[in-house]
């Protein structure tokens, strides 16, 4: 594989010309720092601006831009930055609002050039912004777009849906270690410790000291005030194996009132979050019900309302791709590949993209593998006659995803497993 300059980065070259301002930002919580450059990256500001994150902030680089376009007669700008954290936000989008072209600079890139200025890896926010300015002048940027309102909305919420998953998966973390020291037996009763008669068990005796005295009757009883279907054979058989696993129990016994609170605290916490993400999945379900292409990217079996709101989140309006494989580097699944002379180095993931998007990407292909018969059909021949291994068969799927989801949309059709089919059978 010989190394090309794309043809997209040509393109972006070609648009800076002698009449551009060059601005380059470096984004911090409350100040911001910017350098000016020609298109040949020559700074052309007798020092750089420090700007506060305000209106006032703003409005002061607002003029100090004026200023150097009417001192240098420059009458296009481009405005260069790195998306660091969330502090470029807001400026962004102000300097969106104003008319003013916005491109965004890979923080990977801006590292990589940082010696190139002046031969030495110093580091500091007016040397940052210079370099930022520097890579926008030869074109390594990308252009940045505010996505639709419906599509900020869904980004929003599985953002926040990310969050509270990520505390709900800490709190079963420390619940099932809180069973391993207390009744390391409980697995062998409940499976499933987070079943409605689990939980009930937990929040009424959860230490094995509190069932030794209890009959088959007591527990189904003590059941009945949370759950309603306590009793049965199921009830029985399951009450009776808890009491004889509970008095046989190697479980810790020292410090149990302070223990059973700390377990009390933990289920509270854990039913009120998984109480959250049910609103906050039905309010998901809500908004994909106004985006006219979730519900063809739904009819694809197996890929179900989260990983269509999730991949629509991290991609927004799927009809401004030409093809999947920009889909697949926005996520960072684009191939990468360090070879020279005679080394033949390996080819991995760049890793370069959205990690939420690349994530649900991957899980959205493990899941259609399992479900949907088309993508079943598909890893089994890659693995069984074209001798692949399973995970790369996964990652070869992900870009096949890819490519259904942009040509879907783009045509305005459905999923059509017999056109995927033959589609396939051709490249084959």
């Amino acid at each position: 594989m010989k190394f090309k300059q794309s043809d997209a980065q040509n393109q972006r070259i070609e648009q800076i010309t002698t009449s551009h301002l060059v601005i380059g930002i470096d984004m911090a919580k409350e100040t911001h720092v910017a350098q000016a450059t020609n298109f040949r990256g020559i700074v052309v500001s007798k020092r750089h601006l420090s700007f506060s994150n305000s209106i006032e902030g703003f409005t002061k680089l607002s003029r100090w831009l004026a200023e150097l376009q009417q001192k240098h007669r420059l009458n296009e700008l481009i405005i260069g930055m790195e998306p660091t954290g969330h502090y470029w936000f807001n400026l962004a989008n102000w300097l969106l609002d104003k008319g003013l072209h916005v491109v965004m600079v890979n923080p990977a890139t801006t590292k990589r050039n940082k010696e190139n200025r002046d031969n030495s890896p110093s580091k500091n926010d007016p040397k940052d912004a210079l370099v930022i300015a520097d890579a926008v002048s030869r074109g390594f940027y990308y252009e940045y777009k505010r996505q639709s309102l419906v599509f900020q909305r869904l980004r929003t919420m599985m953002s926040d849906r990310e969050f509270w998953v990520s505390n709900s998966v800490r709190l079963q973390n420390r619940i099932v270690r809180w069973l391993d020291i207390r009744f390391p037996e409980y697995p062998s009763v409940f499976k499933d410790w987070t079943c409605k008669r689990s939980l009930a068990t937990l929040k009424t005796f959860p230490c094995p000291r509190d069932l030794e005295t209890y009959t088959v009757t007591d527990v189904i009883d003590s059941w009945r005030v949370h759950m309603q279907r306590a009793g049965g054979s199921t009830g029985t058989e399951k009450a009776a194996l808890l009491i004889a696993r509970a008095k046989n129990s190697v479980g810790e016994r020292a410090a149990v009132e302070e223990a059973k609170a700390d377990l009390q605290r933990l289920i509270e916490e854990y039913e009120r979050v998984s109480s959250m993400l049910e609103e906050i999945e039905k309010e998901i379900e809500n908004l994909l019900s106004e985006i006219p292409m979730a519900e063809q990217l739904r009819t694809i079996k197996g890929l179900g309302r989260i990983f269509t709101a999730a991949i629509l989140a991290g991609t927004g309006d799927l009809r401004q791709y030409a093809h999947g494989r920009q889909v697949l580097r926005k996520a960072g699944l684009n191939l990468a590949e360090s070879t020279s002379g005679k080394r033949k180095g390996r080819i991995v993931l760049s890793k370069r993209g959205d990690s939420a998007l690349r994530k649900y990407l991957y899980l959205a292909t493990v899941q259609l593998v399992w479900n949907n018969p088309v993508f079943r059909h598909l890893h089994e021949h890659n693995v069984q006659e074209k001798k692949m291994k399973k995970q790369q068969s996964i990652f070869k799927l992900i870009g096949k995803l890819a490519r259904i989801l942009v040509g879907i949309v783009q045509r305005g059709e459905q999923f059509t497993p017999e056109k995927t089919v033959h589609t396939w059978a051709e490249a084959a």
